[in-house]
C-alpha cells in the first residue's frame, strides 16, 4: 500500500477522529473507493480499534440514505469514517448516529492526491481560523457576498449558530468533513435574495475551469433561474426530479484550509481558503426544516465578504488573519 496513503489514513483515523484502543470503529465505503476504505480499516487496525468494514454500492447522490444495513451498523459505532464516492453527511443515517453519540467523518469523493494534499495541513491552525470565523457568523445578522464575475447575494443569517468544520472530530456525537476546514451555517429561510455565480466547481457537475460559470438567481430562498453552458443544464437535471426542496438556498460556506486546492473534487474544493461556497438542497443537519435526498455546493472564487457591513474577505484574500 502507498506509503504516504497510509500515513494519511493514520492522520485521519488517530489525530482526526481520535479513534483509541477498544473502540467500536466502523468503515462505510463503496465498491468506486475500496483501496481508501481498506487502508483506513488497517489504520484503524493499528491502532487496536475493534473495526469492522462494510462495502456498499454506490449511491445516485450526495445526500442520498444508505441501505438500512449500513445506517443500523453506524448506531452502534463509537467512531465512523466514510469514504464513498457520494456524501452521507447530510442523512439521517448520519444524523442518528451522532445522535447515538458516534464520531463520523464523511469523505465523500475523496481520491488519493486530496487525501495526501489535505490531511497533511496544519490541522490546529485550521482550527483556530475556522472557530474566529464560526464566531464572527454566529454574531453576524446580514452577509454579503459579491465578486467581479457577477455574484451580489445578501444572505440574512440572524439567528443562526455557525458551524466549525475545523478537522478535529474529538467528541462523542460531532460530524465533519476530511479533508476538513470550513465555517458554515445555514441562511434564514426564505430570505437569501441575489445573484451568485459559480465559477470554481459545482457538486455533482465538476470542475468549471474553462467552461461557462453557473449562475444562480435566488429570490425568496429558492433558486429561480440557474444559466449557463451545458454544465447549468446538467445542475438543473439534478435537482428537477426532486421538486422545489431541491433549490432551497441551504448553506453558506468559507472555506478555510491553506493546503487544499480546486480540483473539481467538491470534498476539496469547499475548503479552498479563499472561496466561498453556497449550496442548494437539505439543510437538517445545520438546524433547518428542508429534508430532500440532495446537497450541492457551489464554489465561488475570489469573493469580497461582508458581514454585517464589515469586510472579512477581499477579492479573495481573508481578513482575519
Amino acid at each position: 500500500m502507498d506509503k504516504a496513503m497510509m500515513e494519511s489514513a493514520i492522520i485521519a483515523v488517530r489525530d482526526c477522529l481520535k479513534v483509541t484502543e477498544g473502540e467500536q470503529f466502523l468503515v462505510v465505503t463503496d465498491t468506486k473507493l475500496t483501496e481508501i476504505g481498506r487502508a483506513l480499516v488497517e489504520a484503524g487496525r493499528s491502532l487496536g480499534a475493534i473495526t469492522t468494514f462494510l462495502e456498499m454500492m454506490p449511491l445516485s447522490r450526495n445526500g442520498e440514505e444508505p441501505p438500512k444495513l449500513v445506517s443500523q451498523a453506524m448506531l452502534y459505532a463509537d467512531a465512523v469514517l466514510v469514504p464513498a464516492s457520494t456524501s452521507l453527511t447530510h442523512t439521517d443515517a448520519r444524523r442518528n448516529a451522532c445522535a447515538n453519540g458516534a464520531r463520523v467523518a464523511t469523505m465523500p469523493g475523496i481520491t488519493v492526491d486530496t487525501m495526501v494534499r489535505g490531511l497533511n495541513a496544519d490541522y490546529y491552525a485550521i482550527a483556530d481560523r475556522t472557530k474566529r470565523l464560526t464566531d464572527l457568523l454566529t454574531a453576524t445578522d446580514v452577509a454579503r457576498v459579491t465578486t467581479a464575475a457577477g455574484t451580489d447575494i445578501t444572505i440574512p443569517i440572524n439567528g443562526i449558530k455557525a458551524i466549525a468544520s475545523t478537522g478535529l472530530i474529538h467528541e462523542p456525537g460531532s460530524f465533519g468533513n476530511l479533508p476538513s476546514g470550513e465555517a458554515y451555517l445555514m441562511p434564514v429561510e426564505g430570505a437569501t435574495e441575489g445573484v451568485f455565480v459559480v465559477d470554481g466547481s459545482m457538486a455533482g457537475v465538476g470542475d468549471l475551469a474553462g467552461k461557462t460559470p453557473i449562475t444562480i438567481k435566488v429570490e425568496k430562498g429558492y433558486a429561480t433561474e440557474i444559466t449557463g453552458g451545458p454544465e447549468a443544464d446538467l445542475l438543473r437535471s439534478k435537482l428537477e426530479p426532486l421538486g422545489k426542496p431541491a433549490f432551497n438556498a441551504a448553506e453558506l460556506g468559507i472555506g478555510t484550509n491553506d493546503a487544499a486546492r480546486i480540483i473539481g473534487n467538491i470534498l476539496e474544493d469547499e475548503k479552498v481558503m479563499g472561496t466561498i461556497h453556497i449550496a442548494l438542497g437539505n439543510n437538517v443537519s445545520m438546524g433547518g426544516t428542508v429534508n430532500v435526498g440532495i446537497h450541492l455546493d457551489g464554489i465561488v472564487k475570489d469573493p469580497t465578504v461582508t458581514l454585517d457591513g464589515k469586510p472579512i474577505m477581499e477579492n479573495g484574500k481573508l481578513l482575519i488573519d
